[in-house]
């Protein structure tokens, strides 16, 4: 069964990138590649990914991919981009642009996920929406030792704790991996 499954990396007090949309705060934690080991098998249960506009242009940049194509990490997945702006696509890539109510373009992602999971890479935005619409089935969750006086939430949206309950914590580094299974809503 397909799973829509959001993981990713916050701050202590919960943002996801600072007010520029910049992540050197995750880059400089002493260890934080050693608390992507396991981000490899994550991946390999990934059929298709999710994220916005603010995502994947920072992927644009900060991988050079419109330059080096062959610096996409998710080439073999289809990747969903979900914006109101036209952007542009990857040479190569299965970039798929779509714009609109994120249960508008369910079924497609779901059927592009061939039965894997489905990972909502970001922004936190757009994982609202999916919770909005009772399609969040998980939270993974990597908290950084590192506090930012303002940026992105990790999800601006109000999840009660009748929605969410912990299924694991690990250390990771100097990361605290928290997973949550979300019951969706009614």
């Amino acid at each position: 069964m397909t799973r829509v499954i959001y993981n990713t990396a916050t701050t202590l007090n919960g943002f996801l990138a600072d007010d520029t949309d910049s992540l050197q705060w995750l880059f400089a934690v002493p260890g934080a590649d050693d608390a992507e080991n396991d981000f490899g098998d994550f991946l390999e249960g990934v059929g298709s990914l999710v994220m916005g506009s603010t995502t994947y242009e920072w992927i644009l940049t900060h991988e050079n991919v419109l330059e080096k194509p062959e610096a996409w990490t998710y080439q073999g997945k289809p990747s969903f981009v979900l914006s109101s702006r036209e952007l542009p696509a990857v040479p190569g890539a299965d970039i798929r642009f779509r714009s609109g109510d994120v249960s508008a373009a369910w079924d497609e992602i779901r059927d592009a996920a061939a039965g894997r999971d489905v990972w909502l890479v970001g922004g936190g935005d757009l994982v609202g929406q999916f919770a909005d619409a009772g399609l969040l089935d998980e939270v993974r969750v990597s908290v950084a030792p590192v506090t930012l006086v303002s940026g992105r939430p990790l999800l601006p949206r109000r999840l009660e704790s009748d929605r969410l309950r912990l299924e694991s914590v690990r250390q990771a580094g100097q990361f605290a991996e928290l997973v949550y299974a979300v019951r969706r809503s009614a």
